[in-house]
């Protein structure tokens, strides 16, 4: 089971969130087993764990999340165990209704960014200069995540623009002049997204006080695009935090949280330009439904439908003037 992780983590580089999610699942299933060797467990006992936990209360769609990290762990070691088959792989799980994702409405994603004040209020130990700076690192944040749909992984793993030294090469990072960013997504996907000009404005802002919490940073942190009070790369739950608080000074009536933003970022792209295909790209998704294939677009082309649908984009592009 560990080596299984290992695998996940280094060979096909999950994220520690979704590797924190398998590790649950896979827990479960020892307990359910109680005692039983995982080898031994068969398509009928996957069935009836099912059914147990679904009369613990466990919800639909999180029953199927469940058993695709069982299957998946089956694909991977039942072979490696010497067993007849995956015990996962003939299961269905139940149905869950497939709502639609929260977002924004135009107006509230608007509202959110434009409550961007000067300073954040005064904290014991932090300086009225570091104050300012975090001020201007959320908002650089928050417009990037609405500028380009980055995932909150991807966005704390963005550095300032790309480097290589001393052992650390950068996976994420920012290309300001360019006006994008290339990230390496799920299942070590690369892809490269437009960054709109209010967002470029609010990173050039945050860049000219990053030295203010960024002072003796060092290693992979001296290169990470949006750090904390200490200089460290900054946390996902730091990230988590600071946009729930200005989504609730911002009067925003809903709990915002970082996929609220990517939500409504391909939102209020399809509702503009009608390409579905151009926002999948963009997303990083393998498939924005269950019915469409991932299709790889041209650059240009995502490009200049982002310049004319996104809200907040306002960008013009070298190779148009």
């Amino acid at each position: 089971m560990l080596e299984w992780l290992e695998h996940l983590s280094s060979g096909r580089r999950y994220s520690p969130h979704t590797l924190a999610a398998y590790r649950r699942d896979l827990a479960h299933l020892v307990e359910l087993a109680d005692g039983l060797p995982l080898e031994r467990i068969s398509q009928g006992h996957v069935r009836r764990y099912l059914g147990l936990l679904h009369a613990r209360g466990m919800s639909p769609r999180s029953l199927a999340r469940l058993l695709a990290s069982w299957r998946g762990f089956y694909q991977w070691w039942a072979p490696r165990a010497g067993m007849p088959g995956n015990p996962a792989a003939g299961v269905r799980g139940p149905k869950a209704p497939r709502g639609l994702p929260k977002a924004l409405s135009v107006d509230q994603a608007q509202a959110l960014l434009d409550h961007a004040p000067a300073v954040v209020p005064e904290t014991a130990g932090q300086s009225a200069e570091q104050r300012r700076a975090i001020a201007l690192r959320d908002t650089a944040m928050f417009e990037l995540f609405y500028s380009s749909g980055l995932r909150l992984s991807e966005l704390v793993g963005l550095d300032v623009a790309y480097a290589r030294e001393g052992g650390y090469e950068s996976s994420s990072w920012l290309d300001l002049a360019e006006a994008e960013v290339s990230v390496l997504g799920k299942g070590s996907k690369r892809r490269i997204v437009p960054v709109g000009s209010q967002a470029c404005e609010a990173i050039r802002a945050w860049l000219a006080a990053r030295q203010v919490l960024a002072a003796g940073a060092r290693g992979g942190d001296a290169h990470a695009l949006f750090v904390g009070l200490r200089g460290r790369r900054i946390s996902t739950r730091v990230v988590q935090a600071q946009l729930a608080k200005r989504g609730q000074a911002a009067g925003v009536p809903t709990h915002v949280h970082p996929h609220v933003l990517r939500h409504s970022f391909a939102s209020h792209v399809l509702q503009s330009a009608e390409d579905l295909r151009a926002v999948q790209e963009m997303l990083g998704h393998a498939s924005i439904s269950t019915t469409q294939i991932y299709t790889r677009l041209d650059f240009q082309h995502l490009a200049k439908v982002y310049d004319k649908a996104h809200p907040r984009a306002g960008r013009t592009r070298k190779d148009e003037k």
